[in-house]
């Protein structure tokens, strides 16, 4: 049984990286589904694909590396918020990740969206991951 499923999800794309794979498989759940799509509107993925083949569906991922130097578009994935402590911001103390040039992934009552999002409706949330 897995106790932190967000932080298996994000150990599985920094092993493919680590690992220079093109695709990578993870259990799909509605909140990783949500993760997904945040990377991959804000260019950190290539591609993605749901696949409901199982009780509980899969995500495949296609990762994103430099066509010539091969370096791959996420540097690092950090879990911030975990089951033990839960960490959250609020709009007046928003996390700044790489002094804004990387993202901070977060869960609003307005859905799974970036700090930069949040910060432009208002309202804060879980910190959920730093991605850079």
């Amino acid at each position: 049984m897995n106790t932190d499923p967000i932080a298996d999800y994000l150990t599985r794309v920094r092993n493919a990286i680590k690992a220079n794979h093109r695709i990578v498989e993870i259990p799909a759940s509605n909140l990783k589904k949500e993760i997904t799509k945040v990377l991959f509107d804000k260019g950190y993925i290539a591609n993605y694909k749901f696949e409901d083949t199982t009780v509980q569906g899969t995500i495949k991922i296609a990762l994103k590396y430099n066509a010539i130097t091969k370096i791959p578009a996420i540097r690092t994935l950090v879990r911030i918020s975990k089951p033990g402590l839960r960490q959250y911001a609020g709009v007046e103390n928003m996390p700044r990740v790489l002094n804004g040039l990387g993202i901070a992934i977060l869960s609003t009552s307005k859905g799974v969206m970036t700090d930069k999002e949040a910060a432009k409706l208002n309202i804060g949330g879980e910190v959920l991951c730093h991605v850079y």
